[in-house]
């Protein structure tokens, strides 16, 4: 990784941008203070908000930090799909005591005026999800000093993030929780993808770019094993969803560990596009017959997980997780991050011995 970028995090661990009001500015100031990379999630909110959790991120800290922008989304759902699965969902507002949320209500995100409050106040570094953002933007974001990352699920998908002119990938392996940022939603292959470390080093090989290593990782000796595979840094999201700084719900943070939630699944239960989740009630009944319909399913079942939250059923919520998730430790941030650097070290040190002595003993 160029060394303009690699200045700005003494740790090669950066927190991912997790939407949905978990990537709060707490979070993201203590990885920074610790010495890695936070992160605030755009997606889902408006422009001004996004703002003032920047402006509140900068009274934090001085560290530099990023933020994650949704690119976005071509008009490619069934409306006819929708209709049916709001349908099947009518049960599930009854017993919530809630509306169904309108299908039609956005689908960019305010994607264009977030980039224009991130161009007239820059930060240090912003990534994409969810596709390629034109070269004219990543250019104007250069023009203002500000690095963009973009994720990518394949090496084909990495090669157009360097034709961008992106400053680093995000490689995303299929381990990871939440939404897997393909640049296109195809509903023939939405329940597949690759593992992170073959993703790594298929990515290594199709393009030069600097790679951020993504999906399942909870330990600083993962952390070494995708920066062996070719990595320059890791970003972990799960790993920190369980810290105090988190802004995920309690009963997000103890579903982790919890033994009646034993694996995690990609579904469109929740927003009709593969994302990875817990499995609960919610995404054994629904994630079948869920269509790929993003963002219209994401509103639509809105109001039903925000009333079960209330509530308190962990079986109504999206449970965002990657396949690491019962390594979760409940550490505050800045001593995970610590936590993993020391991992890290030890397992080049015992890297190194093994190297060395070729045995490892």
């Amino acid at each position: 990784m160029s060394s303009a970028l690699t200045d700005l995090f003494p740790y090669p661990i950066v927190q991912a941008p997790m939407a949905g009001g978990v990537s709060v500015p707490g979070l993201a100031a203590a990885v920074s203070e610790a010495g890695g990379l936070g992160f605030l999630a755009a997606g889902y909110k408006t422009a001004d908000g996004m703002y003032q959790e920047i402006k509140h991120l900068r009274g934090l800290t001085g560290r530099p930090f990023g933020v994650n922008l949704f690119l976005p989304q071509p008009e490619t759902a069934d409306p006819a799909a929708v209709d049916v699965y709001a349908h099947q969902l009518a049960g599930e507002a009854a017993w919530y005591e809630t509306e169904l949320g309108d299908p039609d209500c956005g689908r960019d995100d305010g994607y264009d005026t977030k980039l224009a409050v991130l161009l007239d106040n820059p930060v240090p570094v912003v990534s994409f999800h969810f596709g390629v953002p034109s070269r004219e933007v990543v250019d104007s974001l250069h023009r203002v000093g500000t690095f963009a990352l973009v994720g990518a699920t394949t090496a084909d998908e990495a090669r157009a993030v360097e034709q961008s002119g992106a400053d680093a990938v995000i490689a995303q392996g299929v381990e990871a929780g939440g939404h897997q940022g393909t640049h296109r939603d195809n509903p023939e292959t939405g329940g597949t993808g690759t593992g992170l470390l073959s993703l790594v080093a298929q990515v290594r090989e199709a393009v030069s770019l600097p790679i951020l290593a993504a999906g399942g990782i909870m330990r600083g000796s993962q952390i070494a094993a995708v920066l062996a595979a070719g990595a320059s840094a890791a970003q972990l999201g799960t790993a920190f969803l369980a810290t105090p700084e988190s802004g995920a719900h309690d009963l997000h943070k103890q579903a982790l560990t919890n033994p009646l939630f034993v694996r995690t699944e990609l579904t469109r239960a929740f927003s009709g596009r593969p994302a990875r989740a817990l499995v609960n009630r919610f995404l054994r009944e629904h994630g079948p017959y869920a269509p790929a319909a993003y963002p219209e399913v994401h509103h639509l079942t809105a109001p039903v997980r925000g009333a079960a939250a209330r509530a308190g059923d962990a079986q109504g919520m999206a449970l965002w997780a990657g396949q690491g998730h019962r390594m979760a430790r409940d550490l505050p941030a800045g001593q995970l991050v610590e936590v993993l650097a020391a991992e890290l070290a030890a397992a080049g040190t015992a890297l190194s011995g093994y190297t060395a002595g070729g045995t490892g003993r």
